[in-house]
């Protein structure tokens, strides 16, 4: 009584739009990337209220967590991760009533624990590396962890001084990197 039945389309094919059905439509990744291109720049310009407004958010990230948590950890009492649950929606509360209370001492916390995950991603990216150093075209995996680890150990020196323009500047990259790429799509659609 299996209903299933595989589609008959590859993965790839499957579910994306062709260039064809999107091309007249040009004009939008044009205007989103040059919208997305200005408001990074300013973001680069005003950088503190760019981290401000970047940890207000992931604040309210946090709490809207932080409630699912403790109301699932109320729902599922008799499962036994009831206080794993709780614990994490406490944690998840407490971090984004900081980020809302004190949103300076939040890019704090944040821009630590940035510098801390970047250090950690680099670390075990160089000892992938280095437990298949032997394979072919692994030296990128080695340069891509040098990188994330300077990067979380250039964080983590400067720390908490570079806590007012991190998370603004690491914001305001990828607004311009994403406008730029709208901008770039929406030139080679046109150009089609």
């Amino acid at each position: 009584m299996n209903d299933f039945k595989p589609d008959s389309k590859p993965l790839s094919v499957r579910n994306i739009p062709p260039l064809a059905a999107v091309r007249d439509k040009w004009g939008w990744f044009l205007a989103l990337g040059a919208l997305l291109v200005v408001i990074g720049f300013l973001a680069a310009y005003h950088v503190f209220t760019a981290t401000l407004v970047s940890v207000v958010f992931v604040g309210t990230l946090m709490l809207i967590a932080g409630v699912g948590m403790l109301v699932n950890a109320w729902r599922v009492q008799g499962w036994g991760s009831f206080l794993l649950w709780t614990f994490s929606g406490v944690l998840y509360l407490g971090a984004g009533i900081l980020a809302f209370y004190n949103p300076a001492t939040g890019a704090a916390v944040f821009t630590l624990l940035l510098g801390a995950t970047l250090i950690g991603s680099g670390a075990f990216r160089l000892w992938v590396w280095f437990q298949n150093r032997a394979q072919r075209g692994w030296k990128w995996l080695a340069l891509s962890g040098v990188l994330t680890l300077l990067t979380g150990l250039l964080i983590a020196v400067g720390w908490p001084d570079n806590s007012v323009w991190v998370l603004g500047l690491l914001l305001a990259l990828d607004l311009v990197f994403q406008g730029a790429m709208l901008l770039m799509l929406g030139l080679a659609m046109r150009r089609t």
